[in-house]
């Protein structure tokens, strides 16, 4: 109750420094916080981007990796080859400064997007940069009724250096897809890419 207490409308968001004022799991932050979101993935199912990808390759034909970020962070930052790259969120280009961030908004049509490619009975592996939006996309395809999709916790990019000794604090470079000896390139893939019609 205290943490839906805390939620914000859907539509507005707050930065990655509120984290802790939100009271959520540390798996669980991210940059996003719409109304809707729970704090953790509501079907249960969770994996690393290790076991992640070892799934995908007993069954690649059946499983169906999905990759919620950005068109920006596939990208810049890269992404897994095989993966779909259905966005959950657009960002703003306007810099909002009291939040101190680019503001994000929802993409309303992304269960339908999702629906082009999986169904109900498909296993799915969701990712984002490192857990957090991926439980969102989990639980909105939850709700619309499908039953194997799986949060990938460490995300794209994984845990960030918490040793405030080391050169690299606060960058993520800890598990996730990049650091866990998981394919992935920079190289776009536009036969996976179902990025919304007005974008």
């Amino acid at each position: 109750a205290a943490l839906r207490e805390k939620r914000i409308d859907a539509g507005e968001w707050v930065g990655p420094y509120d984290d802790d004022k939100l009271g959520l799991p540390a798996v669980a932050r991210f940059y996003y916080y719409p109304a809707w979101w729970e704090p953790s993935a509501a079907l249960s199912l969770y994996v690393t981007a290790a076991e992640a990808y070892a799934k995908w390759q007993a069954d690649p034909e059946g499983v169906k990796i999905l990759d919620v970020r950005t068109p920006e962070e596939h990208y810049f930052i890269g992404h897994p080859p095989m993966a779909w790259k259905i966005p959950l969120i657009a960002l703003s280009y306007r810099w909002d400064p009291a939040k101190q961030e680019f503001p994000g908004r929802l993409l309303t049509d992304f269960v339908e997007r999702v629906k082009t490619v999986a169904g109900p009975e498909d296993t799915i592996l969701a990712m984002c940069r490192s857990g957090g939006r991926s439980a969102m996309a989990a639980n909105l395809l939850a709700q619309a009724g499908f039953k194997q999709v799986w949060n990938i916790v460490d995300g794209m990019e994984g845990d960030a250096v918490d040793d405030p000794r080391s050169v690299f604090v606060g960058q993520r470079l800890k598990n996730g897809w990049k650091n866990s000896g998981c394919p992935w390139t920079y190289k776009p893939t536009p036969e996976r890419l179902v990025y919304p019609a007005d974008a």
